[in-house]
């Protein structure tokens, strides 16, 4: 097939998706809304910005600001309001890289903007659109015009991709037509088992991660407020953040709450590290508010770790409250810290936990199992 994905290049849930359909010999061609440098070869490798994206100084893969969790929210404010408005200059130097390569089929990873630009370029290829985790529940509904465009994507679109069945219900109701195909699969394509494995035995070390790094929709202050509680009761308790060295809100947060013994900021991270790091903690945390099914949590899961998550639609999917993971109010620091300490606390409950966590993941969200039905909902597409 000749493929051509409109994503972000910079990110590893795009690099892990199209590396299999070059790996499986498809002529694959990338068209990233941010500057981005890739370590393995693609057919073409072109760079069209929309919602000031280019303004992004080049870089391997997004990185830690040192911006405060307000002015993240800020930004995405911005965003919403003023991005739409970069679409049709976008889409017109989309439309011409379309006329070009003349793809069998074309795949946008995320709706804002991505799917909103390869709508609005739409060539009569099958376009296939992804949702990721809050594209409906945070963007969606923003503004008037992040609401036009969305409906506009799920209009235009051939078929529907999400990590959760919530967000092809909330798909439907936004007017993606009932008859057409829709697949959920892990957003990145699924999970990896030879990286993402339990250690043996379990980790015995009372290690918490967050792996949710800075994001707008994601209830930090909250996690870094529920750790003096967890200290009460628990002071062996460590904790790690990824995706947060050089934070200066959570430097900030760690100096004020007097827990730098506790706490390590660590550096974005690759898989395989990412992984040992998962193996040697107790606890995944995810702290978020608007959510589909969050990678880095099926990754926790698989490599072990009790899931602490918000309580959100979309997490019961994959989580049952007491038996595999524990769901709290994200915006509590008292909630969160209860959370934690339950798991500490209970080896039998995590390890329960750990055995359910695993046929889940082998069951629904083994990488090569999943790649193997989205090749096949690729190729349903492109035969009809």
């Amino acid at each position: 097939m000749r493929l051509l994905f409109v994503a972000d290049g910079r990110s590893p849930i795009t690099q892990n998706w199209i590396r299999h359909f070059i790996e499986r010999g498809d002529e694959v061609h990338l068209v990233s809304t941010f500057h981005c440098t890739l370590d393995f070869p693609v057919s073409g490798l072109y760079t069209v910005p929309v919602a000031f994206s280019g303004m992004k100084k080049p870089t391997g893969a997004p990185a830690p600001s040192s911006t405060s969790s307000r002015t993240l929210g800020l930004r995405t404010v911005l965003r919403q309001w003023l991005g739409p408005l970069t679409i049709p200059r976008a889409a017109r130097s989309l439309r011409i890289i379309l006329e070009r390569i003349q793809p069998d089929l074309v795949h946008a990873l995320r709706i804002p903007y991505e799917g909103m630009l390869a709508a609005d370029a739409y060539s009569g290829a099958p376009l296939v659109v992804s949702v990721w985790g809050n594209d409906f529940t945070l963007h969606a509904p923003s503004t008037p015009l992040m609401r036009h465009y969305t409906k506009w994507t799920l209009k235009v679109a051939d078929a529907l991709h999400a990590d959760c069945w919530r967000d092809i219900r909330l798909g439907k109701q936004l007017g993606f037509a009932v008859d057409r195909p829709t697949l959920v699969t892990p957003g990145n394509g699924g999970i990896r088992t030879d990286i993402f494995y339990p250690a043996q035995p379990l980790s015995a070390a009372p290690v918490v991660v967050n792996p949710r790094g800075f994001r707008a929709y994601v209830h930090n202050e909250a996690f870094f407020r529920a750790i003096p509680l967890v200290l009460e009761k628990r002071a062996d308790a460590r904790f790690v953040c990824s995706s947060m060295t050089g934070e200066a809100q959570a430097t900030q947060w760690i100096h004020e709450l007097g827990i730098q013994h506790a706490v390590t900021l660590n550096p974005p991270m690759p898989h395989r590290q990412m992984a040992e790091v998962f193996r040697s903690a107790q606890v995944v945390v995810s702290p978020s508010f608007h959510d589909g099914t969050p990678n880095s949590l099926l990754e926790g899961m698989a490599c072990g770790c009790f899931p602490v998550a918000g309580d959100l639609e979309s997490i019961r999917e994959w989580i049952t409250p007491g038996k595999n993971g524990l769901l709290v109010d994200s915006a509590s620091p008292r909630a969160l810290a209860d959370g934690i300490l339950a798991a500490l606390e209970s080896k039998d409950l995590r390890e329960q936990a750990a055995g359910l966590n695993a046929n889940i993941i082998a069951t629904r969200a083994e990488y090569g199992a999943c790649m193997a039905q989205i090749e096949g909902f690729y190729k349903k597409l492109t035969r009809s």
